[in-house]
């Protein structure tokens, strides 16, 4: 894969909602969101079905990343060229958090600004959660990483980060045969001189997703977005079933 001489946008007709379009219109400035990215070679239907796990009253948007990956993945794509693996090029990523950003602006221009906002994302999707915090801290109350790293470079957002600290997950397994070696002990050490880190190991899910690690993100978001928005009402119900596109 080489990298596309001009940034790709995020699709808005491909962004799957967890509630039906005429539900984020009328919920999403009382509601918090959350901004789901799946891993290398997926696609956005794939972490959806983690959104009725969340917390309840949580709008999730589940998108496609901007980037077709290579053959032999059918299908599939991703939010940056992989490069040497676990140590791809920041400017990959800044330009992907640049065309989620763009996005963002277009949600909210159209539905209006949510309560609050949190990224959460899967292996290359997890890199992705913790550089859109970094490109922007202000506009997110936190970063869910599961099985996956922080990218080398500096990121203009790192001060006001390493100064305020937001709240991150980080979720994975020792085991992990993708996301190991140097990757791991960037973020090992990086996270916690810029965040207010809660990190936990599942033995056994390797490179995956555990519905115990599930759990424990959403207690981990319950917390961040009652702080972020005490208004937030924590009844309302989630309706995965009504999937929809922007």
């Amino acid at each position: 894969m080489t990298d596309s001489p001009r940034r790709a946008p995020i699709n808005d007709a491909a962004v799957v909602w967890s509630v039906p379009t005429d539900e984020v219109a009328a919920r999403l400035q009382t509601s918090p969101l959350v901004i789901i990215m799946h891993g290398y070679g997926s696609h956005e239907n794939d972490l959806i079905s983690l959104a009725p796990l969340l917390p309840a009253g949580t709008i999730a948007a589940s998108l496609r990343a901007p980037l077709l990956a290579p053959h032999p993945v059918e299908n599939g794509f991703a939010w940056f060229t992989i490069g040497e693996p676990g140590n791809p090029r920041v400017s990959g990523l800044d330009d992907a958090a640049a065309s989620v950003l763009d996005w963002l602006d277009r949600v909210e221009a159209h539905f209006g600004t949510p309560a609050s906002i949190a990224t959460l994302g899967f292996s290359q999707g997890g890199a992705m959660a913790i550089h859109l915090l970094r490109t922007a801290p202000e506009r997110f109350v936190a970063a869910v990483n599961l099985s996956g790293f922080v990218v080398n470079g500096q990121v203009h957002g790192d001060r006001v980060m390493s100064e305020s600290r937001p709240p991150v997950f980080w979720g994975r397994d020792v085991a992990d045969p993708i996301v190991n070696g140097v990757a791991v002990e960037r973020t090992e050490a990086w996270l916690p001189e810029h965040s207010t880190l809660t990190a936990k190991l599942y033995p056994g899910i390797r490179h995956g997703v555990s519905q115990e690690e599930i759990t424990d993100v959403s207690e981990f978001l319950s917390a961040v977005q009652t702080t972020a928005n005490p208004l937030v009402t924590s009844d309302a119900e989630l309706h995965a079933d009504g999937a929809t596109a922007l």
